[in-house]
């Protein structure tokens, strides 16, 4: 999973070196999301990197009956994460990114919920990894890696350690 986070930080370095117009902009969470998104699949060769995607192959990613992890639908039943890594055709999934603007006021209960529904390993869609990513200006103000539906607290340390080091958070 190290390597895989690895190529996050990197991805991060590089959105927030070039992409410094949208953020001193101030833009939307959905432009900031598509252009990390870009950095990132630069990083993921043999993978797919995609935003809002709501399937695995044919099928809707869809909580099961009484979960406690909120939706994103009216309908209460789909989830759309903000990034995926993933292979669509297998399908394999391997990172699902939350992503937040610092100027976010709303609680991050919704996005943390998500990320433990879609790391839980019970369930047929789950991810490797999950990630939390609250965006600042100028670096990454918040992070949380999620793994076996579960925040994992040593990963998280190492990851925000990591991206500390790296001038980004």
């Amino acid at each position: 999973m190290h390597a895989e986070l690895e190529k996050v930080i990197h991805a991060l370095e590089v959105f927030y070196a070039r992409e410094t117009h949208i953020l001193e902009k101030d833009l939307g969470e959905r432009t900031l999301t598509h252009r990390l998104a870009v950095h990132l699949e630069r990083q993921f060769e043999g993978w797919q990197t995609d935003c809002d995607y709501s399937r695995l192959g044919e099928r809707t990613l869809r909580l099961p009956r009484g979960s406690i992890v909120s939706t994103d639908d009216h309908l209460g039943k789909s989830v759309y994460p903000d990034i995926v890594v993933h292979q669509r055709e297998i399908p394999n999934n391997l990172l699902a990114i939350e992503v937040r603007k610092e100027g976010n006021h709303q609680p991050p209960e919704h996005d943390q919920h998500k990320l433990r529904g879609l790391t839980d390993p019970h369930l047929w869609f789950a991810y490797r990894i999950g990630l939390y990513l609250t965006l600042g200006k100028k670096g990454v103000t918040a992070s949380e890696v999620y793994v076996g539906g579960v925040k994992d607290g040593h990963l998280s340390v190492w990851f925000a350690a990591r991206l500390k080091e790296a001038g980004v958070g």
